[in-house]
């Protein structure tokens, strides 16, 4: 045991930042709830957005919260930049949710597509996962990460076709206005990568799961 390690041993944890990892992952999922509203009946491009902004500035507090509280701890549960790494790759996903709001909006998509509205169910796949999963930091169930990351490296996989097969067929559609592909794709873009952000979520979390095996 290291004497890093033997110090956190020893002192008081700060467990109050496993609460911060919580909620941000909870409002993660929230986020991805609102965004998916958009595939109802009676949903605005615009009242999707407001949400989606409502609960992205939430993130951001919580965000803010958990660094100035870091900045001020000296012994942490679990190490400082795992914590950071973390915090900051949730508060990453919960920010392209929002900008794939704000694109459907700047871009005047009236009404999700098929693709898009997978991409935003697999979103909430994803999300939701990653709420179940975080508590288990808490309990220091280390051994409980890695089925939840191996589901998430599959959920990203399948997110990943759906963008590349919903791309091939904008630029396949010989009568397709160029205006259309484009903004069609920009959605797409913010969808996919926050998909790919709830991977890397997944693959610290695998890490700490190696570090702490």
């Amino acid at each position: 045991m290291g004497i890093d390690a033997v110090v956190r041993f020893l002192l008081p944890k700060e467990d109050h930042f496993f609460t911060y990892l919580e909620r941000q992952a909870i409002l993660a999922h929230e986020g991805a709830l609102a965004l998916a509203n958009f595939k109802t009946d009676g949903a605005t491009p615009e009242s999707v957005r407001e949400k989606v902004q409502e609960i992205e500035h939430k993130g951001d507090k919580v965000f803010h919260e958990l660094g100035e509280a870091l900045a001020k701890t000296f012994v942490t549960p679990i190490d400082r930049e795992d914590i950071q790494k973390l915090s900051s790759e949730l508060d990453d996903i919960l920010d392209l949710t929002n900008g794939a709001a704000r694109a459907c909006v700047l871009f005047g998509i009236k009404r999700p597509t098929p693709p898009m509205v997978e991409m935003m169910e697999k979103l909430v796949e994803c999300t939701k996962l990653l709420k179940d999963t975080i508590p288990l930091l808490r309990k220091a169930d280390y051994a409980g990460l890695t089925p939840a990351t191996n589901t998430l490296r599959k959920l990203e996989k399948d997110g990943d076709a759906i963008f590349r097969a919903a791309i091939a067929a904008l630029f396949q559609d010989e009568t397709i206005d160029a205006k259309k592909l484009i903004r069609e794709r920009e959605v797409l873009d913010d969808l996919e990568t926050a998909i790919d952000h709830c991977d890397h979520v997944a693959s610290t979390l695998r890490n700490l799961a190696a570090k702490h095996a």
